[in-house]
């Protein structure tokens, strides 16, 4: 067993991990529900979570490799994810919603990098996220909408 600490949305955890703990599983055990198991093999961005603000495959990283960082889910992303969840989900792009908290996750870190993309852009950084309900438009159009809304309302972009 090593020690390991790190910031879980924004409080200090500090645990006893043996060295071979995938960081999904870490995440898992200390309630962070949303951080779902999918294809382990990183392929379906089912487990991704922010660490130090850019997404990752939980799947595929050790705990001991999150030591020292600042590791962000769903659960401390709800107010930021509030912005635009719903303009995803009336384009009902949330049928069976397992792929949503990656999709999310993955959102929020392109409009924190760039708070007007273009939806090559869009579709470039949710590239990696496997939804096989909805065929991925609904959530572009969601994205678009929820952006589009922010221009006409002249309020601040998504991370301003």
């Amino acid at each position: 067993m090593t020690d390991v600490k790190l910031i879980l949305n924004g409080r200090a955890v500090a645990d006893q991990v043996d060295a071979d703990l995938l960081l999904i599983d870490f995440l898992r055990a200390h309630g962070c529900a949303s951080v779902k198991r999918g294809c382990e093999t990183s392929n379906c961005g089912l487990c991704t979570v922010l660490m130090d603000g850019k997404p990752v495959l939980s799947c595929s990283m050790l705990t001991l490799r999150a030591a020292g960082h600042s590791i962000q889910t769903l659960e401390g992303l709800q107010e930021e994810a509030a912005d635009f969840v719903g303009f995803i989900a009336d384009q009902g792009a949330d049928q069976c919603g397992f792929c949503n908290p990656g999709f999310v996750m993955n959102t929020i870190a392109l409009l924190r990098e760039n708070p007007d993309p273009s939806d090559d852009e869009i579709r470039g950084f949710l590239a990696g996220n496997l939804c096989r309900c909805s065929g991925y438009e609904g959530q572009l159009r969601g994205i678009r909408r929820y952006l589009d809304s922010r221009k006409e309302k002249g309020g601040p972009r998504h991370g301003e």
